[in-house]
Parts: C-alpha cells; structure tokens; sequence
C-alpha cells in the first residue's frame, strides 16, 4: 500500500509540474506582446486596425485549437496531446523570428495561438481530472502560475530586446524565439508523467449537441466571454495606451503592465480559498464589478489615476479559474466536453472582442480627427478602446447574476 502511495504521489508531483509549468508558459507566451507590439507596429508601419486585426485573426487559430483538442486528448491521449501542444509553441517562436512581413508576422502568430489554444483546453482539462477537492483553491493557483509568468513577462520581453547579440540588438524577434522555446521545458516531466481519464468509456459523456441544450451552459460561456475579454485585453493594449496616450517610456508602461499582473498574480493566489467559502457564482459578481469600475474610473481620472489599471487586475484574475471550478463541479463526468463547449465559444467572443476594440479605437480616433490637434483624437480613440474593455468587466457582473439567479431557482448554487 506504501509503495502505492508513493507511486500514486511521484505522479500527483509530476502532472502539479505539468499543469503549473504548462501555466507558467502559457503566460509568457500570452503576454511578451505589450511591448513587442509598438516596436512591431513601428517596424511594419501598422494602424491601430491592423494591429486588432492581427489580435483577432490570430484568435482565429486559438479558436480552432480549441475546437479539436478536445477530440484529440480523447482520440490520442493527453501525453502526446502535450506533447503536440509545447512542441508547436516552440516552432512557432522561430517562424515569428523570421517573419519578414505582415502576412509572415500573422502566420506565425497563428501558429502560436494554435499552441496556446491547445494548451489552455489540455491543461484545463488535466486541472479538472486531477483537482477533485478544494476545486477553486486549486484552480486559481495553478492559474496564479499564469499570473506569475504574466507579471514578469513585460519586463523581461522589455529587456530583451534590448540585449545586444553579435553586436546587434535580439529586438522583438529574437526575443519571442528566446521565450518560446522555453516551452520544451515542460515536456520533460509530461513524457514520464500517467495520465487518468483516458481510459473513460464512451457511454459515460455527453455529446457536444446534447450539452449546448443547457441553458446555463450557454450563460456560463457568455460570463466567461465578457470576463476574459477584458482580461487579454490589457496586455495587448495597455502598454499601447500609456505611451501614446499618456507619453511614458516602454520601461514605464512595461511596468504598469506588471504591475497589472502582479495584482492578478496575488489575486489568484489569495482569493482561490474565498471562492470556493462564499461560491463560485457570488466570487464572479463582486469580483467583475470591482475590475470594471477600476477600469472605467482609470480613464476618467486620466494619467493619476494610472495605478487603477492595475489594480483591476486583483478583481478580473480570478474569473478564469472560477469558471473552470464552477464547470468541473457542475459537470463532473463531462468536463471534458464542458470545457470544449465553453472556450470554443469564448475564442469565438475574443476574435469579435479584439476586431471591436480595435475599431472602437479607430472610429473615435476618426470622429475626433477634425480637430486640430492630432494627439487629442488618438487619445480619445485610445480611452473609447479601453472604456469598451472596462464594460466587458462589468458585462460580465451583470450575467454572472443572471446566472447566480437561474441556479437559485434550480436548487444548485454553486
């Protein structure tokens, strides 16, 4: 029974490694792009359009990772699904490297959102297996890995690109391929790890068409939607926004993006016990609120009210993971096709998110060109983008209380 135990825990400690390390990657990979843009939009000579564009169509590719990995950790099993996954991250870090133009730049970065897509469903999928007690708790620290990569991630991508490589700088370029090639890491403990969940028979799940008949479901993924676009739409554009809008160094709005996740980290490492003690549905109100009213007060104040950029990260980190808790204890036996169902739909939400972020800004810029000061239409452009943002956070209070009452009148608040 001992040597089972021990057994049972060497491989418990090497799925936590996956999982944790897979996060941790995931954040890089996620957020190196707050810095990198401007100087890409510099070297490229890209409008805001183009660069919502190239977010969206990107999502496009993170989208469809998510439709089929599902079907694949079913078909293949997750070793090699993982496998796959940190594999075509890595590959994809070169081809940003030798991406010679706008069309190169969006396939490559099509190929890494393929990586990422792929990882987020797995590692979900893994986390819901394997975190059977104290779900929220679990779920929102193995996101706080995400949060901790997240956090030093603008600094370091900052840095880097500054690094000078045979008498030239390594620039956006050699930095993505330097951090994403940090995702062979994982692979490591991934090849010698066991895998449960594989072996469920078919009978036992749900079907994709018999599951979008639950109402809730449908509301789950509108909640989720609103929450994370509003979450991935900082580190694209909050770096953007300081600099043009405001005028702070690269250095400076790097750090305010940190700071943003250095609240998102903390959140996700505090809060995941108040989740799981007040419910996982109450935790989505208070918490959305909360960002979206940070969001939103940030643009109204103006530049001294900079530093609640950042700290909207403490009420928008948590919703993720939340979800994912909500969906692995509403959907036990089904989580894997729950988890398809949900972040399939909310890559779909992303791409329209980003097309409208990036229009949004475009459009008021447009609306205020006719004054003589091109700077103040730019501004207005950028703060009509990042008001749309903060919405999304209080969208997603206002159906997370829809959803909070339609489990109520079902007996089955969670």
């Amino acid at each position: 029974m001992s040597r089972f135990t021990s057994a049972l825990s060497k491989n418990y400690i090497l799925l936590l490694t996956v999982v944790f390390g897979g996060f941790l990657i995931f954040g890089f990979s996620e957020n190196i792009k707050g810095p990198a843009l401007p100087r890409m939009q510099s070297e490229l000579k890209l409008d805001e359009l183009q660069v919502g564009i190239l977010l969206a169509f990107n999502s496009l590719g993170y989208l469809l990772a998510c439709s089929f990995t599902g079907w694949l950790t079913r078909k293949a099993g997750m070793k090699l699904t993982l496998m796959l996954t940190f594999g075509s991250m890595a590959v994809s870090g070169v081809c940003i490297y030798f991406a010679a133009n706008y069309t190169s730049l969006s396939s490559a970065y099509f190929l890494m959102y393929v990586g990422n897509g792929m990882l987020e469903i797995a590692l979900a999928i893994l986390a819901a297996r394997i975190f059977i007690k104290n779900t929220g708790t679990m779920m929102n620290l193995a996101h706080f890995f995400y949060g901790l990569s997240s956090t030093f991630a603008p600094i370091i991508a900052a840095s880097l690109m500054g690094v000078q490589v045979f008498g030239s700088a390594l620039g956006w370029r050699g930095m993505y391929m330097l951090m994403l090639a940090l995702s062979i890491l994982p692979m490591l403990p991934g090849l010698f790890a066991k895998y449960a969940g594989d072996e469920q028979k078919h009978e036992d799940r749900i079907t994709l068409k018999e599951f979008a008949r639950d109402k809730i479901a449908w509301l789950i993924v509108v909640v989720l939607s609103f929450g994370v676009i509003s979450e991935l739409a900082v580190g694209g554009w909050l770096v953007n926004f300081l600099e043009k809008a405001y005028g702070w160094s690269g250095d400076a709005s790097a750090k305010m993006l940190s700071a943003f996740f250095f609240c998102f980290m903390l959140a996700r490492l505090v809060l995941g016990p108040v989740t799981d003690k007040i419910g996982y549905t109450r935790s989505l109100i208070l918490l959305s609120t909360f960002s979206g009213l940070c969001s939103v007060a940030a643009i109204i104040i103006g530049e001294p009210g900079a530093f609640l950029f950042a700290l909207a990260g403490v009420g928008i980190a948590p919703i993720y993971p939340t979800v994912m808790a909500l969906l692995a204890k509403r959907y036990p036996n089904n989580a894997d096709t729950a988890i398809t169902f949900t972040v399939t739909l909310m890559g779909i939400a992303s791409v329209i998110g980003n097309l409208a972020i990036g229009a949004i800004t475009e459009w008021t810029k447009q609306l205020f060109a006719g004054s003589e000061n091109s700077h103040a239409s730019l501004v207005a452009g950028l703060q009509g983008g990042y008001l749309f943002i903060g919405a999304c956070a209080l969208a997603c209070s206002v159906t997370s209380i829809i959803l909070y009452r339609m489990l109520r009148n079902r007996n089955a608040i969670l």
